[in-house]
């Protein structure tokens, strides 16, 4: 080095051209190289970041500047991870590196292998600034979140296995209602905080089925409380990120309740205290319990109330509706009063159609007689005028006329004839099956003294022989004894009394003697 610089001036005697040694590029940037890192080693700068660039190769290119200067950084691959946090530009920090040159461009730059944010209000500027960005991404819509389930099978809380966190969340459920709990460890400060917490919360929503490991129907992300830089891992993009896309509801519970980070807002739901969680995640089993009962005896309260309502309704029902004996009174009246009516009026239908018969019987004769008598006589005058033979021709035509004649008579009186009785058998029929003969085949009885019909208990008192007819034939009984006369109660079953027609006639012949007085 001290051969690159010439003390000697104008008045030393020699002049720079004749005493300086020459030197190549590459020499002079090698030692400038060895003097700056050197004299500098590992420094600790603060600036604001501009220009930041990743590579495809993965290193970052970034410059570190303040209101008058500029210095190059970069920071290797195999640096990123001990970083402890992504460079971003507008962002104030201190970095820690080596100065370095880089002789093919003759600039000098800071190799940077550590980054931490200047101060808490720059940490706090950077946190609004990454939150306005990813609320603008709908990352924070209520739209987003899912209901917790009610009561889960399986919990799966990803915190540090050691300290109070996972004993106060394990504590709490089994007081509540004890579940099965997955606990996926992991660092909850530095830098490992963020890729493992987001890689607990996809490895959670990866699990299947069949997987020999359950699926957790909720997720626990849970820290106790500590200061800004050491909630700062819940504050990464990558653990945003993950809590919004997971498919399984999960409750976020970092720090206390005045501590705010970024996953609180993409989480379902958002817990003061990992004991909150808790307590969010499962109800307590005894009020459960509880509730189920009082649910019980509330639903055995109303079922018993509507049976008894509903069986009142039934009784008001059932005593506004008429009794069935009433129902029947009056059809049974009706059947009686036609049954009376129905003996005359068969009894005069058949003696209509006994007339009616007769005289179209009486009227065929004359009309038969009348007929012939004129024919003879027309015979008569037309004989004079005829020779014997058209009077036989004629007298052969009149005789087969009047034949012809004849049989169309015959054929028509038996063909009405044929009718009449087959009216008459039917009438017959009809009246045996609804006359007081079938009534009296229904269990009734007709009580006769001699011819008259007996029809009240006032009647058969003062009678001096009774009679009754039954559907099989008739019984002599003696005289029924005096004495006062006792009302029948009224049976509307009954309808009216057996053998109240006092038209009915007495018959011991067959059903034709009764019908034609014979």
């Amino acid at each position: 080095m001290d051969d690159l610089i010439d003390d000697d001036g104008p008045l030393g005697g020699n002049t720079p051209a004749q005493n300086a040694p020459e030197f190549s590029v590459s020499d002079l940037t090698g030692a400038v190289k060895r003097t700056l890192e050197g004299a500098f080693g590992r420094v600790r700068v603060r600036g604001e970041l501009g220009r930041v660039m990743r590579a495809g190769s993965g290193h970052y290119y970034y410059d570190l500047k303040d209101d008058r200067n500029v210095i190059s950084c970069n920071t290797w691959k195999g640096q990123v991870a001990g970083l402890g946090m992504v460079p971003e530009e507008g962002l104030e920090v201190i970095v820690t590196g080596r100065l370095s040159t880089y002789g093919p461009q003759s600039r000098y730059n800071l190799n940077v292998d550590r980054m931490e944010v200047a101060g808490e209000g720059a940490l706090m500027v950077m946190l609004e600034k990454r939150r306005q960005k990813l609320m603008k991404e709908g990352l924070f819509e209520e739209a987003r979140k899912r209901p917790l389930p009610y009561l889960p099978e399986v919990i799966g809380v990803v915190t540090s296995p050691q300290g109070a966190v996972i004993r106060d969340i394990l504590h709490r459920l089994r007081d509540r209602f004890p579940r099965q709990v997955l606990i996926w460890p992991v660092p909850v400060q530095g830098e490992r905080c963020a890729p493992e917490v987001t890689r607990a919360i996809k490895g959670f929503n990866a699990l299947g089925p069949g997987d020999p490991v359950p699926r957790p129907d909720l997720i626990i992300v849970a820290r106790g409380g500590g200061s800004l830089e050491d909630l700062w891992g819940f504050n990464e993009e990558s653990v945003v990120r993950a809590a919004a896309e997971s498919e399984i509801p999960l409750i976020s519970a970092v720090g206390h309740e005045t501590d705010t980070t970024l996953i609180d807002f993409a989480s379902d739901r958002r817990a003061p205290t990992p004991t909150a969680a808790a307590e969010m995640a499962v109800p307590v089993r005894l009020d459960l319990l509880a509730w189920v009962e009082a649910q019980s005896g509330h639903l055995t309260r109303a079922l018993g109330g509507g049976i008894t309502q509903r069986r009142q309704r039934l009784g008001d029902l059932s005593r506004a509706l008429p009794r069935v004996e009433s129902l029947l009174d009056t059809p049974r009246q009706r059947l009686d009063r036609w049954s009376d009516r129905l003996e005359p009026g068969l009894r005069a239908v058949l003696e209509r159609q006994g007339t009616r018969l007769e005289r179209v019987a009486s009227g065929l004769g004359p009309a038969l007689s009348s007929g012939v008598q004129r024919r003879r006589v027309r015979l008569g005058q037309a004989s004079g005028r005829l020779s014997l033979g058209a009077v036989r021709r004629g007298l052969d035509e009149q005789g087969r006329m009047l034949a012809r004649i004849g049989r169309d008579l015959d054929r028509a009186f038996a063909t009405r004839q044929e009718r009449a009785g087959q009216r008459l058998a039917n009438t017959w029929r009809l009246f045996e099956t609804l006359g007081y003969k079938a009534t009296l085949r229904r269990g009734y009885a007709v009580l006769r003294e001699g011819d008259t019909v007996i029809s009240d208990a006032a009647a058969a008192s003062a009678a001096a022989t009774l009679e009754v007819e039954f559907a099989d034939g008739r019984v002599q009984i003696g005289a029924a004894s005096g004495g006062s006369v006792q009302q029948p109660k009224a049976d509307p079953l009954k309808g009216t009394a057996a053998g109240s027609n006092k038209t009915r006639p007495q018959s011991s012949g067959g059903a034709q003697k009764d019908l034609f007085g014979e």
